[in-house]
């Protein structure tokens, strides 16, 4: 992973997920596809759809498991396998860094633990299209806030009425303390994104990211053994949370890093905007959480709005690039 880059786009970043954010900066200028390139160009497509299916499935499982160890413990068990798996893979230098690199990671870090245990949280209580719908939100704020552009209020306005029919007109059909966890992940999410770019301008490689999930890991250890305790450590709740790990970070990493290698920053981002409608399906098919007529079209708003910021954010960049 290359993540000595500049600042991402602030529209392509927002709508990106979270784990991939650090990479966008350098996806922008992705290789030009060749004459008859064509299943070339759907690759890194298909590759990022993957990335996406494999989050949401793996938040799918998570919910199952939460049974077992509890949304705390889950947090930890994934938490702590995707820092131990990104150590033994980035091996991180510890040496060299000033004061405000760590604080940087550290920031980081806190912002990724603390995303993960507010939407497990969230996911214990409402169903896992809602959760993610919610959460969508803090990224897309800062997309709207980023760009200034009065177009971006529309797409606001647009997630906000998808919202509102999400929550029935008040969110009585929703657990209100569950939207609220959602809604404070989607805070942290839009916070991860800015010291995930920070972090990616500090650190070489992946090493950031590999010390930012170790901090994240040590935040969720303590909370997760109050919790869960020895349930911790029976042999399949631990299998059951390696393979959450695996499916939530491990493999997404490396499927969107590959696809962004080939992919423009605001084509990755569009396509992550689908990431609440991926959810629902997962909720749907593997624990049984069915959709309203209203709440697709909620999800449909909300993705529209997606779309919309990052579509109008990277015209108003070509077009200042064809002024200068």
């Amino acid at each position: 992973m290359n993540d000595q880059r500049s600042a991402a786009e602030p529209a392509a970043a927002a709508v990106a997920v979270p784990e991939a954010v650090s990479a966008l900066d350098g996806a922008g200028s992705a290789r030009p596809v060749r004459p008859g390139g064509r299943r070339a160009a759907l690759a890194p497509v298909a590759l990022v759809v993957a990335g996406g299916l494999s989050v949401q499935f793996g938040s799918a499982v998570a919910a199952l498991l939460m049974q077992r160890a509890g949304a705390l413990g889950v947090v930890t068990l994934r938490l702590v396998v995707a820092a131990v798996v990104l150590l033994v893979v980035c091996r991180p230098k510890l040496r060299g860094h000033s004061r405000a690199d760590w604080g940087t990671v550290v920031a980081f870090g806190i912002a990724m633990g603390a995303m993960n245990m507010l939407f497990y949280q969230a996911l214990d209580r409402i169903p896992l299209g809602a959760a993610v719908t919610l959460e969508v939100l803090g990224p897309l704020a800062l997309s709207v806030i980023a760009s200034r552009r009065l177009i971006n209020l529309v797409w606001a306005g647009l997630a906000l009425g998808g919202v509102f029919l999400l929550g029935g007109g008040g969110f009585d059909r929703l657990d209100p303390l569950g939207a609220a966890f959602a809604l404070g992940a989607g805070a942290m999410w839009a916070t991860y994104i800015v010291f995930s770019a920070r972090t990616g301008r500090r650190f070489p490689q992946a090493d950031g990211l590999a010390l930012a999930m170790v901090v994240a890991a040590v935040l969720s250890l303590p909370l997760g053994i109050l919790e869960s305790g020895a349930k911790l450590v029976v042999p399949s709740t631990l299998a059951m949370g390696a393979a959450v790990a695996l499916m939530s970070s491990v493999l997404p990493y490396t499927l969107e890093l590959m696809a962004l290698r080939r992919l423009p920053a605001h084509t990755f981002a569009v396509l992550m905007s689908l990431e609440p409608a991926i959810a629902a399906t997962a909720g749907f098919l593997i624990l049984d959480q069915a959709l309203t007529a209203t709440d697709a079209l909620a999800i449909a708003l909300v993705i529209g709005a997606s779309m919309g910021a990052v579509r109008s954010q990277v015209g108003a960049g070509r077009r200042t690039k064809a002024d200068s």
